[in-house]
C-alpha cells in the first residue's frame, strides 16, 4: 500500500457525515460505493471463507443475540474443544471447496492456559495447507495474542456488535473497552483484525452509524468487515426482534464500503434468509467476503454449490488462493500432529 493512498484513508468520520451517507437516496448510495469499490478492488471478485465452531456451546458471555450463552436455553449442545487433527481435517475439506481463509470460533470469554497450546497447533496446521488462518476466541491479554500472532494467525475476529451507546443493552458480562483493548493488542501484535457489528437486535440509525465511526476511526481499518443479519434463535431474548428492512441492511454494506474503501467488507450471518436478489444487491453495494459452506458456527448458511450457481450467475469469481503442492500440505499436516502430540505429553506430564 503506498504512503499516498493510505493518507486517503480517513480516520476522523463524524456522525452527522455518516447519517448524511445513509439518508441519500439508495441509487445514489449504491453508485458512490460501487464506485469506491471498483478503485480498490475487482469488482467481480469474492473473497471465500469457511467458519468452524471448534468448541461450541456454554459461554459465560450473556450476548442478547448468542444461542451458545450458557444464559439462555436454546437447546444446542454443548462441545468440548475439538481435536487438532479434526480441525485440520475440516480444513482441508474447505480448501477443496474453494476457500482461502479458515475461520476457527470457540465459545469462551477467553481463551485458558491449558487450551492454548492446542489451539496455536490448529494455527499452524492451518496454515501450513496454505490457508488464511483466522480465529475467534473472545478477550485476549498481550501474551496471548502475541503467541496467536508468532503461530502464524494472519487474522482475529473480535466483533464490536453495535455502538458503544447500544452495547450495554446486548451485553453486560464484557465492556466495550475490554473489546477495544483486544483489538489493540491484535494490532500491536501484527495481526490483521476482523471486526464488525450486528444489525436486528433493536438498535436505531445512530448505533448502525456509530458502529462504524468506532470501527472506521481505528487507527488502521480492519481489514475484514463482517456484517451480520440477526439470526434469531428461539430461547434468546431477541427471538422475537424486527426483522431488518433489506434495503436499510444493503445501507449499512454500501456505507461500510465508502468509509472503509480498502478493506473486506463481508456478507455474514443472516444470508440464508435472503434472496439472489439480495445477494447481488449486496456484492453491488461493495461486499466482497462470504462465508462459504452450510454452517457457521450453530446456524445455517447457504449450500457451497448454491453459492457457486450464484457466483455463475452474477460473473463472480472466487479471489485466488495460493496453492501449494499436496506433499508439502500433508507434511504440515504431519508435523501439525507431532506437535499437538507433544503437547499433550508435556500437559499430561504437567498435570
Amino acid at each position: 500500500m503506498s504512503a499516498s493512498t493510505t493518507a486517503n484513508l480517513r480516520h476522523d468520520w463524524s456522525l452527522a457525515e455518516v447519517k448524511a451517507l445513509f439518508v441519500q437516496p439508495f441509487n445514489d448510495l449504491l453508485f458512490q460505493a460501487q464506485t469506491v469499490h471498483r478503485a480498490h478492488f475487482d469488482a467481480n471478485r469474492v473473497q471465500v471463507s469457511t467458519l468452524l465452531s471448534i468448541k461450541t456451546g456454554a459461554c459465560p458471555e450473556d450476548c442478547k443475540y448468542c444461542p451458545q450463552s450458557g444464559h439462555y436455553n436454546t437447546g444446542l449442545d454443548k462441545e468440548k474443544l475439538l481435536e487438532v487433527q479434526k480441525v485440520l481435517e475440516e480444513a482441508a475439506r474447505a480448501k477443496a471447496i474453494g476457500s482461502t481463509r479458515f475461520c476457527m470460533g470457540a465459545a469462551w470469554k477467553h481463551p485458558s492456559a491449558k487450551d492454548m497450546p492446542y489451539v496455536l497447533e490448529m494455527v499452524k496446521g492451518v496454515k501450513a495447507m496454505g490457508l488464511e488462518t483466522c480465529m475467534t476466541l473472545g478477550r485476549l491479554d498481550q501474551d496471548q495474542t502475541q503467541a496467536l500472532a508468532q503461530a502464524g494467525l494472519d487474522y482475529y475476529n473480535h466483533n464490536l456488535d453495535t455502538s458503544p451507546e447500544f452495547y450495554g443493552s446486548i451485553i453486560t458480562t464484557r465492556t466495550y473497552s475490554e473489546r477495544l483493548q483486544t483489538l489493540a493488542y491484535v494490532r500491536d501484535s501484527g495481526m490483521k483484525i476482523c471486526s464488525g457489528g450486528i444489525l436486528g437486535m433493536g438498535e436505531s440509525l445512530d448505533d448502525r452509524a456509530n458502529l462504524l465511526i468506532q470501527l472506521a476511526n481505528l487507527p488502521e481499518h480492519p481489514e475484514s468487515v463482517p456484517i451480520n443479519m440477526l439470526v434469531k434463535v428461539a430461547g434468546t431474548p431477541l427471538e422475537n426482534a424486527e426483522d431488518v428492512d433489506p434495503f436499510d441492511f444493503i445501507r449499512m454494506l454500501a456505507v461500510a464500503r465508502i468509509m472503509m474503501p480498502q478493506s473486506h467488507v463481508r456478507l455474514s450471518a443472516g444470508r440464508e434468509a435472503m434472496n439472489e436478489q439480495m445477494q447481488a444487491l449486496a456484492f453491488l453495494a461493495g461486499a466482497n467476503s462470504i462465508f462459504y459452506g452450510d454452517k457457521l458456527l450453530t446456524t445455517a448458511n447457504p449450500q457451497a454449490d448454491k453459492d457457486m450457481q450464484l457466483f455463475a450467475r452474477l460473473g463472480i469469481q472466487p479471489e485466488a488462493r495460493e496453492e501449494h503442492a499436496d506433499e508439502v500440505h500433508q507434511a504440515a499436516i504431519e508435523q501439525a500432529l507431532v506437535e499437538q502430540k507433544s503437547s499433550e505429553q508435556f500437559y499430561n506430564a504437567a498435570v
